[in-house]
C-alpha cells in the first residue's frame, strides 16, 4: 500500500502541477488584462494562487514520504487534495489529481508496516 499511495501521490502531483499552471497563469493573465475575466472569473484569486503552488508540492512530498512516513505523507497527500478541491472545485481538469491524491493518502494512513506491532500510532 505504501509503494501505490508513492506512485499515485507522485502522479497527482504532476498532473495537479498542469492544473496549478494554468490557474496560476489564468489569474496573471486575468490581472494583467482585465477584460480576459469575462471568460472565466475565480472568485478568490488569492486562495488559487496559494493553491496552485501549494497543492502539488504537498501532493508530490506525501508520495515521496508514503514509505518511509506513511502517516505524515497520508496527511500531506490528504491537505493536498482538499487545497486543490477549495482552490478550483472538482471538475473535469481536477478529477483525477484530488481523487488520486486523497486514494493515496487514505492508502498511506491505512498502511503499517507488517513486522512492526503498532502501525503509526
Amino acid at each position: 500500500m505504501r509503494n501505490a499511495a508513492l506512485v499515485l501521490g507522485i502522479i497527482a502531483g504532476l498532473i495537479g502541477l498542469l492544473v496549478g499552471l494554468f490557474g496560476f497563469g489564468w489569474t496573471e493573465l486575468t490581472r494583467v488584462h482585465p477584460e480576459a475575466a469575462r471568460f472565466l472569473d475565480f472568485e478568490n484569486e488569492g486562495l488559487v494562487r496559494a493553491a496552485s503552488i501549494l497543492a502539488p508540492v504537498l501532493a508530490i512530498a506525501g508520495g515521496a514520504m508514503a514509505r518511509a512516513l506513511a502517516l505524515w505523507g497520508g496527511v500531506l497527500l490528504l491537505f493536498s487534495a482538499a487545497l486543490l478541491y477549495a482552490g478550483f472545485g472538482f471538475n473535469v481538469a481536477t478529477l483525477f489529481p484530488i481523487t488520486m491524491a486523497a486514494l493515496a493518502g487514505v492508502l498511506a494512513i491505512a498502511a503499517g508496516k507488517p513486522d512492526e506491532e503498532k502501525a503509526h500510532f
